[in-house]
Order: structure tokens, then sequence, then C-alpha cells
């Protein structure tokens, strides 16, 4: 089943006083632990899957991990204002997923759209009212078992020049967003965060583990095997933008630490890149894109006279930028393994952070003659100053994440090279 929906507020029918998230029948009685294990028993054995909200489910990262809820059964709510994507996007996952259903055998989850913005409360609560679950004991239940939440914005150089609207947004709405889920009961949250909380450790020499940046004292054990203290804090986080993901990295940490029914995973991206490998799902922002492969794409497509190198004497092997460079249907594919982990009560605490990379790097001058050689077009190019905000080296330690999520990447750089290429011939721009 699909539906797309441009308002909810008007849409939603009215709930009766039982359905209402606030109402208690039974106000003088306090909940029985038998009858809420019968609740539990209940949504576990029921026949229908579990749907999951996902805010910016049309963005390049949130339609990929849309995609991926799709293919394993997973019943998806998407929330987008379309401010950065197209509606198209929409019929182009429910296509991709449908075909993955009929040639697998398997029966198609359902898709629904809601196109509003995340922080429109009262559209918000018309759509969670349609999943609330009426309980005689007062508890707020939902059918939504989790949160994957992508609604951001995500500019560093924006965020230099427009420091409120990035704080607005990403801080402010994070919180609106989070305390209206907890009214409704809704309290696994997959939260999109960044490696630019590392902010100068990145080019410190020390590998960037999940450990250098944490939100309560802790003690790992560095490479020399000495154990060490580390406070909760950051260490010179370069940009607005890296500031909103520690900010909101912190109040999500505050929440699941006051409340143990919260289960919060924050996964730190590195650098996404690629596209499906079907060539129907890819990146195509509405707005001027500022991620290095959409713009080597403008180069080569002739968008772009040339490649601007913000850099090229950072103290790096070739004096250009390295990044650790993961393709996205890996990045969504670790979106899942997060939420498997989290609603299977697999985290070894209810508030984690996990690095989503390769382990490994290349530099932007890297990138650019991998998609020489993949196209066998010249990309030309130019040095440029550094740009505010950059550092030269961000490269991912994943132990944990393969550990506890059990989770790896399996796609290469030219992998993603070629399934660009092989969206730009679907879609009829790579010339």
């Amino acid at each position: 089943m699909v539906s797309r929906r441009r308002s909810d507020a008007s849409a939603a029918s009215t709930p009766s006083e039982s359905e209402s998230p606030d109402f208690v029948d039974t106000p003088a009685t306090q909940s029985s632990v038998l009858f809420d294990h019968f609740d539990e028993l209940l949504d576990r054995f029921s026949p229908e899957s579990p749907f999951i909200l996902v805010t910016g489910g049309l963005g390049f990262i949130g339609s990929h991990t849309t995609l991926e809820l799709l293919k394993a059964n997973y019943n998806v709510i998407v929330i987008d204002n379309l401010s950065n994507a197209f509606e198209n996007v929409f019929d182009r996952i429910q296509l991709l997923a449908e075909k993955f259903h009929q040639g697998n055998g398997s029966h198609m989850p359902k898709l629904r759209l809601h196109a509003h913005d995340y922080r429109d409360t009262k559209a918000l609560r018309s759509l969670l009212k349609e999943y609330h679950i009426p309980s005689r004991w007062g508890i707020p239940k939902s059918k939504i078992a989790g949160v994957i939440h992508f609604a951001a914005y995500k500019a560093v150089e924006e965020s230099i020049q427009q420091p409120l609207k990035y704080y607005a947004n990403n801080v402010g709405g994070l919180v609106d967003f989070t305390s209206t889920l907890e009214e409704f009961g809704i309290k696994t949250f997959i939260f999109s965060s960044s490696a630019t909380v590392y902010g100068t450790l990145a080019t410190s020499g020390l590998p960037l583990k999940e450990e250098l940046c944490v939100h309560k004292k802790e003690v790992y054990t560095d490479q020399s095997g000495t154990a060490r203290v580390v406070q909760p804090g950051c260490t010179g986080i370069t940009n607005p933008y890296g500031r909103t993901k520690w900010m909101c990295e912190a109040i999500l940490a505050d929440l699941a630490a006051s409340d143990s029914e919260w289960t919060v995973v924050a996964l730190r991206y590195f650098n996404p890149i690629g596209c499906d490998s079907s060539g129907i799902l890819g990146e195509d922002p509405r707005q001027v894109p500022t991620n290095l492969l959409p713009v080597v794409v403008k180069v080569f497509t002739g968008q772009y006279a040339e490649l601007s190198i913000f850099g090229t004497d950072w103290d790096t092997e070739d004096g250009t930028a390295v990044r650790d460079f993961i393709h996205v249907t890996d990045l969504a594919r670790g979106h899942i393994a997060a939420l498997k982990a989290s609603t299977e009560g697999q985290l070894t605490e209810n508030f984690r952070t996990f690095n989503l990379g390769t382990g490994s790097g290349h530099s932007v001058l890297e990138v650019a003659n991998t998609m020489e050689a993949v196209t066998s077009k010249a990309i030309p190019r130019r040095a440029a100053d550094r740009r505010a905000g950059d550092v030269g080296s961000c490269v991912a330690v994943v132990d944990r994440s393969q550990d506890e999520l059990q989770w790896k990447t399996e796609k290469s750089l030219k992998d993603a090279c070629e399934d660009i290429c092989n969206f730009l011939d679907v879609s009829g721009l790579s010339s």
C-alpha cells in the first residue's frame, strides 16, 4: 500500500477521546506489569510489520535508507518538506522496492509520504494520532516502532553564513520533535550525526574513535594499550553545522540518561557518495550541491567548467584533503543495523554513538582521478584557497560498528563512481 499527502493537518480524522494519547481511563489504577507484558506480546505477534518514521526521507541519504527499510520489510512513513528533494523520488523508491519484493516473492510493505516540515507540530501530532494504539492502562503506545531523523540542514559554508538558521532547525527542531514523540510513547531514535563532531581532532593524527567525543566520562584504551580518561565535551569544532550535531548528540544523551525507556543511536557519518546500483535512485538535490562527487559530476557533464580543489597544501600525501568516502547504500544499511540493535535490545547502553565509514581515506585528487578513469572524460581542476571550517583529513575507526552492529561496508570508491554514472545514464544527464 502506497499513499502520499501534501498536508496531514486536515487529512487526518479526529480521534475520539479514548484514542487521545493523553486519555487515561483508569486514573486511580497504576499500570500492571502483567498487562504491560501482555500488551508487548500482542505487539510482538501482530501480523503487521512495524512502522518506521523517517524525517527527510526523500533526501540523498534518507531516500536510500527508506529503500533499504522497505527491502527489510519495515513499513515506512516519510516526512519531507521537499525543500531539498523532489517528490518523484518517492515514486522511484516505490518502484525499486516493488521490484525487489516481486523478485523475492515477498509482500511489499506500506510506504506513505507526509509532505510537511518535521517542525510543524500540528501536522506531526495529526500524523502520530493515526498510529496511536489505545491502551487501557494509560501508557502511550504507537504502531511506530522507531524514528530515523535526517531532517537537518547540512552545508558547512551556509552554516557559517547563517548560523541561526542551523541552530533553529537542527537543535530547536530536535527538542520539539522528541518532546512530541515522547508524548506518543515513541522512544527509539536513530540520529543522523556527523564526523564533524570530532572537530580539529581530525587533523591531530589520532584515530577517530567514538571515545574521543563523549557525553559522559569514559575510559578507553589507546593504540599503545594505555587506559585513557575522556571527559564530556568537544575539541575544536570548526563550524556551526558541526556544533549543531554535537549539541543534538548531547541533548539526546541527556534525554536517554533521564529516561531508560529511550533508546538512542547517534550515527557519525563520514562522507557519503554513490547511489543505488539500479541507477534509478541517486543524489539530485534542489539546492546547489556542496559535496565533492555531485560537483565532480557537474564538471564532467559540462555544467561547471572545472573542479575547485579547496587547499592543495594540506598535510596529506598529495596535498589535497583526505576523507573517508562511504557508499550511500552501505551507509543506509548501517541504519538498518542500528535500528535492529536498538529494537532487539542489543546495545550496551541506551545512548550509543557509532562511526559509519570505511576505515580508510581517499584524497580529493584520488576521487577526481577515479571518476576520470570510470568515465574516460577529463575533469578540469584548479587549486583554490581552503574553505572556512574545513579540516585536512577525516577517517573513521569502525571497530565499534563492526563489533556491536555486525555491520561493515562492502562497496568501493570505484563502485560509487560507476553507480553515479549509471544514474546519469538512466536519468539522461550523462551528456
